[in-house]
C-alpha cells in the first residue's frame, strides 16, 4: 500500500464508532467487553452479610426458650395483659384462649423438659395430632378436642398455633413469628370406637402435660400414649353382650313390662348384639349392623302376639330399641353445632341419621310380616303406660349402670353416672306425671340437670364430662315413640305414625340442647379464668 492510500480518508462503514483515535493507547484490559453497570475502580462498595442458613422443619423451635424470647409482633393497641387462673381445669384455659386472637393469647410460661433445646416442631405437632385422633374417635365435641390439641402444643412452647378439627380430619399449623415459615400437619380419624376408659387415660395425659409441675419429655409422652393404645378394653365381650340384654329388659320395665316382658327383652337384645358383632367381623358397615341388631327385638315381640301369650309386646320391642339408639353420637353433633362447628355437626348429624334409618328398616320389616301374619299390636298402648315410680326408678338405675358397660367407662365412675341416670328419671317423673308438664319439656329440663351434673363431676376431678352424662341421658331416650311411629306406619297410618317419628325427634334434641345447656350453665356461674368478657364460640354478629 503507498503512502497515497494510506493518507485517503476510510468511508464510514470502513471506520467503528468504538474504535479508538489514533495515537490513543490502550490497555489489554479496555480490549475486554465490559458493561456500563460495572463499577470504577477504586470504589469499595460494603457487601451485604452473608444470609443466615435456612432453619429445618426438624429443628428445635425459638419460642422454646421463653425467657429470652421476644414476642413476634406487637398489635396497634399494644399487648392486653391477660391473667388466666391456674387453678382452673385446663379445658377452661385453653377454650379461653383459642377463642383469642393469636396476638392477644397469653405467653406461656416456662416450663422445663428433659431437652435442652427442646423438641422438634413436627414431632410436637404429630404428638397433638395423635392425642387428638384418640379423642376424636372416642366422640368428644370438636370443641374439646381442639382444646386438647392447644394444650398440648403450648405445653411445649409451641404458643402460636392454630388446630382445626372436622369430622374425619384434624391438622394443626404452628409459626413461630410473621416472617417464619409455618409448619403444618395433618392426620385423617378413619376408625371410630368407644372406649370411656381410653378417653380419660388421654385427658389425664392432657392434663399431666398442662401442669407446670411435671417435666415430662416429648419421649416420656409417646411412651405413655403407646400404653394407652395398647390398653384392653375394661370389660370382656361376653359382658357386654350381658350389659345389652339388662339394658334392654330395664328399659322395658321402663315403659310398663314385667318379668316376661324383661326376660324376652334382654334375650332378644343380646341375639340382636351377637348378631351386629357376627357382621362386624365380616367386614359389614354399621347401618347393617344396626338393622340386623333391631331384629331380633322385634321378632320376639311379634311372636309373643301370635303366640296369644298375655305380655305387653309393645314392651319388649321398645326395650331392644333403646339398646340401639345412638344417643352418645347426637349429644355429641347437637354439641358441635352449638359451638360453632357446623361441618362436624352436620356430620355426626347425618351419622345419627343413618343409624336411625337402619333401626327403622329392621324394625319395619318384622313388623310388616307380623301385620301380615295377624298379629294385634296396638299402638294406642303408648297411652296405657302404667306409673310405678319405685320399680321405674330402680330400672333407670340400672339401664344408666349397663349403659355405662357398654361405653367402657372406668369402673370409678360408674356408681356416678347410675345415680345421676336416677335423678334425671326422677326430674322427668315429677314433672311429666305429676306435675302433667309435657314430655318434650319434662325431657329438656331432666336432661340439663344431667348435663349440670356431669359438668360439676368433670370439674371436680379435671376429665371429660361424657362418661358422666352419655350413660345417665338413657332412660330418656325416645324408644317408645320411635316404636309406635314405625307400627303405625307398618299399619298404613303413615300420619299418625309421622306425628310419632316427629316426637321422637324433639325429644331427641331435647336430650342433646338439654345436655349442653346444663354443661354451659355450670360454666356460666364458674369463673372462666379471665378478667374479659367471654368470647362467643367461633363468630359473633358484632353483640
Amino acid at each position: 500500500m503507498t503512502d497515497a492510500e494510506d493518507r485517503k480518508p476510510q468511508s464510514d462503514e470502513a471506520r467503528m464508532a468504538f474504535t479508538p483515535p489514533a495515537g490513543v493507547e490502550v490497555g489489554d484490559s479496555e480490549s475486554e467487553t465490559t458493561s456500563e453497570f460495572a463499577l470504577p475502580k477504586g470504589l469499595d462498595v460494603p457487601q451485604p452479610p452473608s444470609p443466615e442458613p435456612e432453619g429445618s422443619a426438624f429443628s428445635a423451635p425459638r419460642g422454646y426458650s421463653l425467657e429470652d424470647a421476644l414476642p413476634a409482633f406487637t398489635p396497634p393497641n399494644g399487648i392486653p395483659m391477660v391473667s388466666l387462673t391456674k387453678d382452673l381445669p385446663w379445658q377452661d384455659r385453653m377454650r379461653t384462649m383459642l377463642r383469642m386472637p393469636v396476638a392477644e393469647r397469653p405467653a406461656p410460661e416456662r416450663m422445663p423438659k428433659a431437652e435442652d433445646e427442646g423438641p422438634a416442631v413436627p414431632r410436637v405437632l404429630d404428638l397433638t395430632l395423635r392425642i387428638g385422633e384418640l379423642l376424636l374417635a372416642g366422640g368428644e365435641g370438636a370443641e374439646d378436642v381442639e382444646a386438647a390439641m392447644f394444650a398440648v402444643c403450648r405445653s411445649y412452647g409451641l404458643d402460636r398455633c392454630e388446630p382445626n378439627v372436622t369430622f374425619t380430619l384434624l391438622s394443626v399449623t404452628y409459626q413461630p413469628s410473621l416472617v417464619d415459615d409455618p409448619v403444618s400437619a395433618s392426620r385423617t380419624v378413619r376408625r371410630r370406637g368407644t372406649d370411656y376408659t381410653r378417653l380419660a387415660a388421654v385427658y389425664q395425659l392432657v392434663d399431666d402435660l398442662s401442669d407446670p409441675e411435671s417435666h415430662i419429655s416429648l419421649e416420656e409422652a409417646y411412651g405413655r400414649l403407646a400404653e394407652i393404645r395398647r390398653n384392653r378394653h375394661p370389660y370382656p365381650t361376653w359382658v357386654l353382650t350381658g350389659a345389652s340384654g339388662l339394658l334392654a329388659g330395664a328399659a322395658s320395665v321402663l315403659v310398663g313390662g314385667d318379668v316376661i316382658v324383661f326376660i324376652a327383652a334382654m334375650l332378644g337384645a343380646m341375639l340382636g348384639d351377637r348378631l351386629a358383632w357376627l357382621c362386624a367381623g365380616r367386614g359389614l358397615p354399621e347401618f347393617y349392623q344396626f338393622t340386623v341388631a333391631a331384629m331380633p327385638p322385634a321378632a320376639i315381640g311379634v311372636a309373643l302376639t301370635l303366640a296369644h301369650v298375655d305380655v305387653k309386646a309393645s314392651a319388649v320391642i321398645t326395650g331392644g330399641l333403646f339398646a340401639l339408639l345412638p344417643g352418645r353420637a347426637l349429644v355429641a353433633g347437637v354439641q358441635d353445632g352449638l359451638t360453632g362447628f357446623y361441618i362436624t355437626a352436620s356430620a355426626r348429624l347425618l351419622e345419627v341419621m343413618y343409624f336411625f334409618v337402619g333401626i327403622v328398616v329392621g324394625v319395619l320389616v318384622i313388623l310388616y310380616f307380623g301385620v301380615n301374619l295377624g298379629a294385634k299390636l296396638d299402638p294406642d298402648a303408648a297411652l296405657n303406660i302404667s306409673e310405678r315410680p319405685y320399680w321405674q326408678i330402680g330400672a333407670s338405675m340400672l339401664l344408666s349402670l349397663t349403659f355405662a358397660v357398654l361405653l367402657q367407662q372406668e369402673r370409678s365412675t360408674v356408681v356416678a353416672v347410675t345415680l345421676n341416670g336416677g335423678v334425671a328419671w326422677v326430674v322427668y317423673g315429677a314433672l311429666h306425671y305429676a306435675g302433667e308438664l309435657s314430655p318434650v319439656a319434662s325431657t329438656a329440663v331432666a336432661a340439663g340437670l344431667v348435663g349440670l351434673f356431669g359438668q360439676l363431676m368433670a370439674r371436680y376431678r379435671f376429665a371429660s364430662a361424657l362418661p358422666y352424662t352419655t350413660a345417665a341421658i338413657g332412660p330418656l331416650l325416645p324408644g317408645s315413640s320411635t316404636y309406635f311411629g314405625l307400627l303405625s306406619i307398618a299399619q298404613n297410618k303413615v300420619d299418625s305414625g309421622l306425628v310419632s317419628l316427629a316426637t321422637a325427634a324433639s325429644l331427641a334434641m331435647a336430650i342433646a340442647i338439654g345436655v349442653n345447656l346444663g354443661s354451659e350453665i355450670s360454666r356460666l356461674f364458674l369463673r372462666i379464668g379471665s378478667p374479659e368478657k367471654r368470647r362467643a364460640a367461633k363468630r359473633t354478629r358484632g353483640f
